[in-house]
Order: structure tokens, then sequence, then C-alpha cells
């Protein structure tokens, strides 16, 4: 699933008059640097969830005939749902049993899906999240075990969820990508408290001592973020670097 949905505020005034994912880098739109990057990685079925100019994502879906796979449509053009909303109301799409990889659209990054899918298959997680020791503000911790356990603000020292206790010492601290990997089994968690709009992330927070969700460090991963105008020049190098 390429979340594609966002309204790209950070990316004004480009998002003035097309969605974020269709925003180029290198001479091609972002989605379909990602939409490559899955097709190398062996997916062949891909679930786009649109809202920002969302009939323009789906002509040029078409135009392109779909890159050659199975491309559907999760239309949130009534109510932008965030992440782990935009998730859930895509379930249907996911209904075969097999987990399912979710990447967002404006990141770029050096790691193998593939091998990334599988270490989620074989862990037996109910999420596996990529994450590496990127320096940063906010990070995910997981205990001895690679298993999700809580979150700091290392400025404020704020800590989810409510009651989880920041030890250092026996905590690694990561930085999330943007791109995981789930099994259908999380959605047994989604219960009526988790309706409409809401954060994955505060999910998988909330959940996280009841769910098995998994890290899956890459030390020397390279990634960026292309959510804003100043890193589009540095995507462009980014993305000659990877070639």
């Amino acid at each position: 699933m390429i979340f594609a949905a966002g309204l790209g505020t950070r990316l004004k005034p480009l998002t003035d008059h097309m969605p974020k994912a269709l925003v180029p880098v290198a001479g091609k739109p972002m989605l379909e640097h990602v939409i490559e990057k899955l097709k190398a990685a062996g997916f062949n079925e891909v679930v786009v969830n649109v809202h920002h100019f969302a009939g323009q994502i789906i002509d040029f879906l078409k135009e392109r005939d779909n890159f050659g796979i199975t491309i559907h449509i999760s239309d949130e053009s009534d109510c932008l749902l965030d992440t782990g909303g935009g998730i859930k109301k895509a379930a249907s799409y996911f209904t075969d049993g097999e987990s399912f990889l979710v990447h967002n659209v404006d990141i770029l990054s050096n790691v193998d899906l593939k091998a990334l899918y599988e270490h989620h298959l074989a862990s037996g997680n109910d999420a596996t999240l990529l994450v590496s020791p990127r320096k940063t503000v906010r990070y995910l911790l997981f205990d001895t075990k690679s298993r999700l356990c809580g979150w700091v603000n290392k400025d404020t020292l704020q800590t989810k969820p409510e009651g989880f206790v920041y030890q250092p010492d026996e905590q690694k601290e990561y930085a999330f990508s943007g791109i995981h990997v789930i099994s259908p089994a999380l959605f047994n968690y989604m219960g009526k408290e988790w309706e409409g709009k809401f954060s994955i992330m505060d999910f998988y927070l909330q959940t996280c001592q009841k769910a098995h969700l998994g890290g899956y460090a890459k030390e020397d991963l390279q990634l960026i973020d292309i959510g804003k105008p100043e890193t589009l020049a540095k995507a462009e190098e980014f993305i000659k670097g990877l070639s």
C-alpha cells in the first residue's frame, strides 16, 4: 500500500495545483519511483490511497497502464483518514491472509524491500517497522528482543504510551522510516475505538503491549524524506547515488 493521500502542505506552492505524489523528482513523479521500487522487489498488486487532487493520480495511473501491475484505489476524497484510518479503510484489499507492505509516497531509501518483507514473515510479528539510528528528537524504543515498547521525545522527555517508563540503558532508540510490513492479524486489534481518522503510530504505541510489533533495524539505511522543497534537489542527488 502506498500512502498518496496527503495534502503536501510542506511542499507548497507546488502542491497548490498537484498532489504531492505527482511532484517530480529526477524527472519522475514520487509515486512512480515508489511503484518501480515495489515492482523490482516482486510486488505485483498495490493499493494507492488518494484524497488531494485524487483525479490527477487516478488519471496518471491510467495513462501509464498501472505500470503493468494491478493497482487498486482507496478513495479518501470525502475525508482524509490519516495513516491508521487509511490502512483500516483499505482492509478489504488485504483479505487473502498475506502480509502487506506499507510505504509513504515521499520516502526514498536504499532498503531491500524483499528482505524486509521476508524478515517480517520469518519473525511472526503482527507488524514490522523499518527503523534506523538516524539522528532525530523523537524515537521509537525497542526492548532487547527488538519489540516495540514505547516512544520518547528527547527534548521534552514526553513518553508514550501512558505509564511507559523510559529506561535508556535497557531500550534501543530508533527513528521510523515510513516503511512497514503488516500482517492481517493486526486488524484484530483495531476495535471500535479505532474508527475514522487516526495515526498508525498512535495505534502502534497504544497496542504494543498486546500485539507483537517488531523493529527491523538497518544501521546503514540511507533515506530521504522528500516532503519539503529544499529536499527536492537533494533527492535528485540521492537517486543518482542509488543507481
